[in-house]
Order: C-alpha cells, then structure tokens, then sequence
C-alpha cells in the first residue's frame, strides 16, 4: 500500500471514529445515541479489518469511495445504518435459467457504491 493510500485509510478510520464520539440520535434520546454510537464503531472496525489485507489499488479505491460515501450519507440522514437497496426494474425473476442469470447481473450492477462491503443485499 502506498504511503499517501496509507495516510487516507488512516485518516478516514480516525473520522469515523470521531463522529461516532461525538454523534447523536435523531430521536435525542441517550439511549439510541449509545447504541448508535456503539454500531459505528463496531461496523468501522469490521469493514476496517476486513478490508485490511486487500493490495489491489482498484479495490482499495472503491473501498475508500464507499467509507467516504458511507460517512456523507449518515451525515446528511443524520442516520448511521445503510440505506436500503432497492430493485431495479424488473429486479424478480423466475428461479431458473437465462432470466435468473440476468436479473443476478441486473442487482449486482444496480448495488450502490456504498453497499459493495455488504453481500447480503
């Protein structure tokens, strides 16, 4: 990993946790604001972890976009979790053949770039 890579993975990590010191619930209730905290940081050192072995520079690029994405998103929504992904059109198909095939192509390339760390959506 590059050294100026290194710094912005770094720092991006130090951000969010940041936010998560200081971030408060929409409700303003205590409570939601600890267990809203406490999901940023364990969800930051997840994805951190998992993503730390990773050398490809492409790969590292699109992870960086979605942290960055993740970040502006719960800012702007003043909401920690991701977004839900919706279908595209067409999105359900039959459980067999060609049309299975494309409607897997079709969600895979509709995912949005802060989703690509999550495979269950």
């Amino acid at each position: 990993m590059a050294l100026s890579t290194r710094s912005t993975v770094l720092s991006l990590y130090i951000r969010v946790f940041r936010i998560a010191r200081a971030w408060q619930a929409q409700t303003g209730a205590v409570s939601d604001s600890e267990a809203e905290r406490r999901y940023i940081e364990q969800e930051a050192r997840s994805l951190f972890r998992q993503n730390q072995q990773l050398t490809d520079p492409e790969s590292i690029r699109r992870c960086i976009e979605e942290c960055e994405a993740r970040i502006e998103i719960g800012l702007h929504y003043r909401n920690p979790y991701p977004r839900a992904a919706y279908l595209p059109p067409l999105g359900l198909a039959t459980q067999r053949g060609r049309r299975l095939r494309a409607q897997q192509r079709l969600r895979k390339q509709a995912k949005p770039v802060y989703l690509q760390s999550h495979d269950d959506t």
